[in-house]
């Protein structure tokens, strides 16, 4: 590792022993990087440099427009109140609490100028939550948007390591606003190590037991020299929207690197309900969206009362995407969704496919800068066509923070997903499950996202979430949360329905014997479902 300029060196003291890191690949001539690399300063400072200065770099709602030279001062005015008024040095860890705002971001990037590392958190989250991320990540200052400051405080009591903090979208005089306007707007960036740590992104809790994940400053230009310039090839000219929080690397990568890496623009949703998304995209001609699956079925009935004439590409990823709703907002839009599959311990997408080779069902192929493979229990490679465990090499990797699950993302040099796959005859990488998802019953192994995606295709079916519930017979059997359509009954005669209509997509095996009618699933804030609690559920359940 090259000599860090981290004052204090929590994060590098913290990295897994060396002996555990995945190989990391670097053969592409974009992802050769110099051994003193800043993230930031590359991506605005490197920005201003390149003349792009006058273009826009973040739109929001009210109006808000700001320039790349105007987002540049405004990052530089808060790493001046970061060192000079908090006391931060290279090194520290700083707490980002916000939604999507132009703040928010501009926090995020004078973080990575004064050589700090960025720990962002979901809006959502309550004290507990928040002390769990402060004293796992030893978190020294937080920056908050004042309006979700309660929770911080509540917090502050059981994290003793968090010695200051400032709050942002506030008139107060001693809030960050305030304090930045009398600051420089220039500010000599903290020259770190391409290999310093520049965030610790903590996983969305679809298994209920999040982990920090480790990324350099090197790993953060490589998410935007891969994935978005092989395979989403947007231009400087675009405007991306979407739903996920900056605080996921779906939304930082999505709503913020990429788009200022090529020099476009980026429009920033605070409350990104489906409706709030698709007026967005119609009122400021967005032309790239980010979301979740679960959001593009949700916006698909809507599109016509909306004008989204200016939208050209669709990204999906956190979660699997079904035919059925690929198809729904494909015959909506007529745009063929962009899937990816992304981890927090990768950074970002690393196989995917572009509109011109998609293939339902099917996530892609690995993106350029990777490679992935199928493994069995014993690390070795499956032939095409049959289900095993996804692994995968690139430029970024899983580093986690002091914890023992290292080895079990990590081996043999390869990043294991927790994802079920296979490759079928063509080199396409078929999604099954988690591997944790996997359903046994009777024998059989069954894909609970495979059962999801047949009662999806169901005109009754507005969601639905499949686990395995306990079965003295089965060992297991397939148990079904589905949430109905207006209009449609709560009755055996609807859940006959669709366990026959099941049986007729997909092998009838398959079909759930237990069906169970909610108003909602449970789901993280990035819009994953949590298929844990639904399992939590099943417990105790009897066969139907």
């Amino acid at each position: 590792m090259s000599a860090t300029a981290h004052v204090d060196t929590f994060a590098r003291d913290h990295l897994p022993p060396r002996e555990q890191w995945p190989e990391f690949l670097y053969a592409l001539p974009e992802l050769q990087y110099p051994d003193a690399l800043n993230c930031g300063t590359e991506l605005l400072d490197g920005a201003v440099a390149r003349g792009w200065g006058a273009r826009t770099a973040i739109v929001a709602a009210g109006g808000t427009r700001w320039t790349y030279a105007e987002l540049l001062a405004r990052a530089n005015r808060i790493a001046h109140v970061l060192v000079t008024d908090m006391g931060v040095v290279p090194g520290n860890r700083v707490l980002l609490r916000g939604p999507n705002t132009p703040m928010m971001a501009a926090c995020w990037f004078a973080v990575m100028k004064a050589g700090g590392v960025a720990v962002a958190t979901m809006p959502l989250l309550r004290a507990k939550e928040l002390t769990d991320v402060v004293t796992k990540a030893e978190a020294s200052h937080a920056l908050c948007d004042a309006r979700l400051a309660d929770e911080l405080d509540a917090a502050r009591p059981a994290c003793p390591t968090l010695a200051a903090v400032a709050h942002f979208e506030t008139d107060a005089p001693d809030g960050i606003e305030a304090r930045a306007a009398g600051k420089p707007a220039s500010f000599a960036d903290v020259r770190t190590a391409a290999d310093d740590t520049a965030l610790i992104a903590f996983t969305s809790g679809t298994t209920g037991k999040p982990k920090g994940t480790m990324h350099f400053h090197r790993d953060v230009l490589a998410a935007c020299d891969c994935w978005p310039r092989s395979t989403l090839r947007a231009t400087a000219d675009d405007v991306f929207t979407g739903s996920p929080p900056l605080a996921f690397t779906f939304g930082l990568g999505g709503l913020l690197l990429f788009p200022l890496r090529i020099g476009a623009a980026t429009l920033l949703v605070e409350r990104p309900s489906p409706e709030a998304l698709l007026e967005a995209i119609a009122a400021h001609r967005a032309t790239v969206l980010f979301t979740a699956p679960t959001s593009y079925r949700a916006m698909a009935g809507e599109v016509g009362a909306h004008d989204l004439s200016s939208l050209s590409k669709c990204v999906a990823a956190g979660e699997a995407l079904p035919a059925a709703t690929r198809k729904l907002w494909k015959d909506a839009t007529g745009i063929e969704i962009i899937d990816g599959i992304g981890a927090t311990e990768m950074l970002h997408i690393f196989i995917s496919h572009d509109e011109a080779h998609a293939r339902p069902g099917a996530t892609g192929t690995p993106v350029p800068g990777y490679v992935a493979c199928v493994m069995d229990d014993d690390g070795r490679p499956l032939p095409p066509n049959t289900v095993g465990k996804l692994a995968v090499k690139g430029p970024t990797g899983c580093r986690y923070l002091a914890d023992d699950r290292q080895r079990q993302y990590v081996r043999d040099g390869w990043n294991y997903t927790g994802d079920a796959y296979l490759v079928d005859a063509d080199g396409y990488f078929v999604y099954q499950a988690r591997t944790d998802d996997m359903i046994v019953s009777a024998g059989y192994n069954i894909a609970g996202p495979e059962v999801e995606g047949a009662l999806l295709m169901h005109a009754a079916v507005a969601e639905c979430g499949v686990v395995g519930a306990p079965d003295d017979e089965r060992g297991e059997i397939v148990k079904a949360y589905v949430v109905l359509k207006p209009g449609h009954a709560r009755d055996a005669a609807t859940v006959a329905a669709l366990q026959a209509y099941v049986k007729q997509a997909i092998a009838p095996y398959k079909y759930p014997r237990a069906v169970e009618f909610v108003d909602t699933l449970p789901r993280t804030e990035t819009g994953k479902l949590q298929r844990f609690r639904l399992r939590e559920m099943a417990r105790g359940a009897t066969r139907c």
